[in-house]
C-alpha cells in the first residue's frame, strides 16, 4: 500500500500511519530500529530497495529524507511532502518518504522527530552526500550509528580525511563495509602455517578507491609494516572495493590473495596448493544489513582512520 500527502506535516503523517494499521490492520510491532535515509532527490528508490531487503532481517521503520543539501534555498516555498509505504511495498518495514524543500529543509529533526519509534536505536545513513562531521549534522546528532559513503563522493581521498578528522563514536562507512571478506581471508592466511612474520606488504589496486586506502591503512596497523601502494596491472579483475590483490612478504617467499574473477580470488601461501576463495561483489543490502547487525562503536574502524590520516601526513 502507498498512500501520498502533499503540503503536509508531520503530525498528518503519524495520524495517517495510524488510521492505515486501524483499516488494514498493519502493525509495526517487532521493529528493532529506525533507519534514516538522508538523500538527493531522484536517488531515493535504489536506498529504499536496499533498506526493504535489509529489512526482512533488520524490521524497522525507514525515513527518507529527500534533500540534496542541508543549505536552505530561499527562493523555494517551504512545503512537505510525504509518502508513506507499508505491506509489500516496504518489505519488512514502514517506509516515510519526506520531499523537504524551502526551509523544511532546515529542521530536519523536527520533521522527523515524532516518527522515532520509541525506545530503540536509530541509524542514519547518507547513501550518496555525506555531511563533513557526520556526528554534528542535523540527523547524525541524534543517531546511535551513523552510515557514510565515501565511495559515493567526487573526492574520496577528501572524505575519509574529513571523517578522521571529525570522527565520533558511532561513525562507520560502506567503504570499510566493502573489506570485509578480504579482511577475513587475509586473517585466515595468517592462521595458517607458515608462520614467518610478514615484513612487507603491497596493495595492487584502484588509487582512486578509499576502500583500499582503508585497506592499506588496516594492514599497516595490525601488522605493523610499511606497505606500498600501486596501481593494478591492464586487464586485472577489480570488484567494488577496488582492490585487485594483496600480496604478504613473509622472508623469501610471498604469500597473495588476488582477485582472478569478479567472484573469485586466488589464494597463494608457501607449502600449500593454490586455492579459490569466495570475493563476491556484495550488494548495497548486504553492506547495509552488516552494518545494522552492529550499533556499538567500531574501535577497528577508529584505528584504521587514525592509521589513514598518519599515512596522508607522511606523504605531505
Amino acid at each position: 500500500m502507498i498512500k501520498h500527502l502533499e503540503d503536509t506535516n508531520t503530525s498528518a503523517v503519524i495520524r495517517t500511519l495510524d488510521e492505515i494499521r486501524e483499516e488494514g490492520g498493519v502493525v509495526a510491532l517487532g521493529r528493532v530500529l529506525t533507519l534514516l535515509i538522508h538523500t538527493q532527490t531522484g536517488a531515493e528508490e535504489d536506498a529504499i530497495e536496499a533498506a526493504n531487503d535489509a529489512s526482512r532481517e533488520h524490521p524497522m521503520r525507514v525515513i527518507v529524507i529527500s534533500r540534496n543539501t542541508d543549505d536552505v534555498r530561499a527562493e523555494e516555498d517551504p512545503r512537505l511532502d510525504a509518502e508513506i509505504r507499508v505491506g509489500g511495498d516496504a518489505g519488512a518495514s514502514e517506509v516515510v518518504l519526506l520531499q523537504c524543500r524551502g526551509e523544511v529543509g532546515s529542521r530536519l529533526i523536527g520533521v522527523v522527530q515524532g516518527l522515532l519509534l520509541p525506545d530503540a536505536p536509530i541509524v542514519a545513513w547518507w547513501p550518496t552526500f555525506m555531511p563533513t562531521r557526520p556526528s554534528e549534522s542535523q540527523l547524525g546528532s541524534i543517531a546511535h550509528r551513523r552510515i557514510t559513503d565515501t565511495g559515493a563522493q567526487e573526492e574520496p581521498r577528501e572524505a575519509l580525511r574529513a571523517l578522521a578528522d571529525g570522527y565520533a563514536p558511532g561513525d562507520t562507512d560502506l567503504s570499510w563495509t566493502r573489506l570485509t571478506n578480504w579482511r577475513a581471508h587475509l586473517a585466515a592466511m595468517l592462521d595458517q602455517p607458515p608462520y614467518t612474520p610478514v615484513s612487507a606488504v603491497t596493495v595492487c589496486g584502484s588509487l582512486d578507491n578509499p576502500s583500499v586506502h582503508l585497506m592499506s591503512a588496516w594492514l599497516r596497523c595490525r601488522l605493523h609494516v610499511p606497505v606500498r601502494l600501486r596501481s593494478p596491472e591492464a586487464g586485472m579483475p577489480i570488484g567494488s572495493s577496488g582492490l585487485s590483490s594483496i600480496v604478504l612478504q613473509r622472508g623469501e617467499e610471498e604469500n597473495s590473495l588476488t582477485r582472478i574473477e569478479h567472484g573469485t580470488g586466488l589464494m597463494r601461501q608457501t607449502g600449500q596448493p593454490d586455492h579459490r576463495v569466495a570475493l563476491s561483489r556484495r550488494g548495497l543490502r548486504d553492506q547495509l544489513s552488516e552494518e545494522l547487525r552492529r550499533l556499538d562503536a567500531d574501535e577497528m574502524y577508529r584505528e584504521v582512520l587514525a592509521s589513514f590520516a598518519l599515512l596522508e601526513e607522511e606523504e605531505q
